[in-house]
């Protein structure tokens, strides 16, 4: 069965997944590095999102050039940055005891939280290379204690060329399954990260649109933030795999080079 396209609308403003849509394994995709370029060089408000959130937004840019891809840092937003956005929201000013690496420790220092391990508001889990037992019995009490938990992304697994990583949802699975808490979640496919990253480029939903590689993050966050969904099938979703889900993406393209004039 072939994708049903719809027209595309007006579009002014456009969010793109990182991984699977303009890089796979460190390289660039095809088109990747022209489209990135034709947006900055129009002035076209754009963001590169990932659930990643252990770089900060300058070791990405640094990854991506390496990668040939220009992508100035102000263009990217990491589920840390979501979630630092998000804390601040609920309580300026306030503490966090956090698992985690730079890109989440930085976006909260500069959200204007204090990282503490003494009764903090909230009890935020990133991705980390070295999750430690210490940290995650001190997770569990704190939360015990009336921390609000909060996670950055719900991925259990990451890649890496070895094979699979846990991730932050499998350790937050953990403190779950000591506290009997869930996490509130803020990055895809929470639509949240999407309605953050717009209100940082004064976007609308109405005119923007979410490039995604993933029907279970990407696209189905996509449609509840009311964007306009383009499926690329170079990352994880197949013609096949489209057909598994309920929803739909808008449109469906083999790839970024096909948003090229």
């Amino acid at each position: 069965m072939t994708p049903q396209h719809e027209a595309r609308p007006h579009i002014e403003s456009w969010l793109t997944d990182m991984d699977g849509v303009l890089v796979h394994e460190n390289h660039a995709l095809p088109g990747a590095p022209e489209l990135i370029h034709q947006w900055v060089e129009s002035g076209t408000p754009f963001l590169v999102l990932t659930n990643n959130s252990i770089f900060t937004p300058r070791d990405l840019a640094a990854r991506l050039r390496a990668s040939g891809l220009e992508v100035p840092e102000e263009r990217i937003w990491t589920s840390a940055l979501a979630t630092a956005e998000f804390c601040k929201s609920q309580i300026p000013g306030g503490s966090a005891f956090v698992i985690g690496e730079a890109g989440l420790t930085t976006a909260l220092h500069e959200a204007g939280f204090v990282m503490t391990e003494t009764a903090p508001d909230f009890v935020v889990v990133g991705e980390t290379r070295n999750y430690s037992f210490e940290a995650i019995t001190k997770a569990i009490r704190l939360i015990n204690d009336g921390a609000r938990f909060i996670a950055t992304n719900p991925d259990a697994t990451g890649p890496s060329a070895d094979g699979v990583l846990p991730a932050t949802g499998a350790i937050a699975a953990l403190i779950t399954k000591a506290t009997g808490k869930d996490p509130y979640v803020v990055g895809k496919p929470n639509p949240m990260m999407f309605r953050s990253a717009m209100n940082k480029i004064g976007a609308h939903s109405e005119t923007t649109a979410m490039i995604g590689d993933r029907m279970d993050t990407d696209i189905v966050a996509g449609i509840e933030a009311g964007l306009h969904t383009v499926l690329v099938l170079t990352g994880i979703s197949d013609a096949a795999e489209i057909a598994r889900y309920p929803f739909r993406p808008s449109e469906t393209l083999a790839g970024v080079h096909e948003l090229l004039p």
